[in-house]
């Protein structure tokens, strides 16, 4: 597949430069072939060479290829088979294939070795630990790793907070959402539109949330007094009808509730277009709070 001499510092830059450009294409395989190739004659492979194949790997999804690749690097460093010592940026890498793959388990797991191996995290790889408790629904993780990089003296970035919103909207913890936003604001970050949908995503859940925490109530208690009517009127006889006279009144009372609430919902998101609708959720929201 290669046409490159072992020594060829042409072909050796020549490798890297396909690797990448194959991975920008999302063509994963290809680019796991030729670090595969690379190997199979000889080639003084770099750092760089297995980080462009793990980067081609996560945009295709493949986030066990890249962690394997990572991995597969670190070994031959150990073996000294060639000096390519475990780095801030291989270990990013690999935190971001793990969160594209959705596993927010072996991502802490990295984020930790690096801190063991002496190597101090950095934004990229906190945002990308954050993103991947986010896509695990880790939210309490989430905003412990938020905590952890100002410990480290680390500023977190808009997509660290954007990733910690979205955390607390899967958790429905709409408070803690607006509280980012606002952490956000007295830390000179403007949020954008991300983390703006985010926290009005959040608020939207929590508010749907307690409405259907308050009709279940009143559906209990409705159940609860229609018990004992039916009690009451079964003494005088009357148990068959009573039952289903009782029954027939909650289900309309519900269902006249339920159309009001969504008739209530509908007037709420025509009022004003959409940037007036996001405007008064929040408004609701901080009204809540």
């Amino acid at each position: 597949m290669l046409g490159i001499g072992r020594g060829s510092r042409e072909g050796v830059i020549s490798l890297e430069a396909s690797i990448k450009s194959f991975g920008r294409a999302k063509q994963w395989s290809v680019a796991l072939r030729l670090l595969r190739e690379g190997l199979r004659l000889g080639v003084q492979l770099g750092p760089g060479h297995y980080i462009a194949t793990a980067s081609a790997c996560r945009k295709g999804g493949q986030w066990q290829h890249a962690l394997s690749v990572l991995s597969d690097m670190w070994k031959a460093n150990e073996m000294r088979e060639a000096k390519l010592e475990p780095d801030v940026i291989s270990y990013s890498a690999g935190i971001s294939a793990c969160e594209k793959g959705k596993q927010w388990q072996p991502a802490l797991a990295l984020l930790s070795e690096m801190w063991e191996a002496k190597l101090e995290p950095n934004v990229i790889s906190y945002s990308a630990a954050i993103s991947a408790c986010e896509k695990g629904e880790q939210w309490q993780r989430a905003l412990a790793l938020l905590s952890e990089m100002w410990e480290a003296k680390l500023e977190p970035s808009v997509i660290s907070y954007n990733a910690g919103i979205s955390a607390c909207k899967k958790g429905e913890q709409w408070q803690r959402a607006l509280a980012l936003l606002s952490e956000m604001r007295e830390a000179k970050l403007e949020p954008n539109v991300i983390s703006y949908s985010a926290g009005i995503s959040a608020c939207e859940a929590g508010a749907q949330r307690h409405q259907l925490q308050r009709w279940d109530q009143r559906v209990r208690e409705g159940r609860a007094v229609a018990a004992g009517a039916c009690a009451a009127e079964r003494d005088a006889g009357g148990e068959a009808g009573a039952r289903r006279h009782q029954l027939q009144r909650w289900d309309q009372r519900v269902r006249e509730g339920q159309a009001v609430a969504a008739g209530a919902c509908a007037a709420e998101r025509d009022a004003g277009g959409e940037a007036g609708a996001r405007r008064y959720q929040l408004q609701r929201c901080d009204l809540h709070e």
